[in-house]
């Protein structure tokens, strides 16, 4: 099994924007660790990136970008 680090970050974006999109309708996924780990991996990298996770308009089109 791979690790998150070992796929493309912008097909991780990909799927963390759509599991982010079905919150609404899944509230479950909430609670999903996958989804919690994630979004931390992308923060990390987001950071590394020099965007500042903590300014949601920052963190929006970090993971916006393809």
């Amino acid at each position: 099994m791979r690790t998150l680090k070992e796929y493309p970050v912008n097909e991780l974006k990909l799927v963390y924007r759509a599991l982010h999109a079905s919150l609404p309708g899944e509230p479950d996924l909430m609670d999903s660790e996958l989804l919690d780990d994630l979004q931390r991996f992308l923060q990390e990298r987001a950071t590394q990136d020099g965007v500042d996770v903590s300014t949601h308009s920052q963190w929006a089109a970090w993971l916006a970008d393809r």
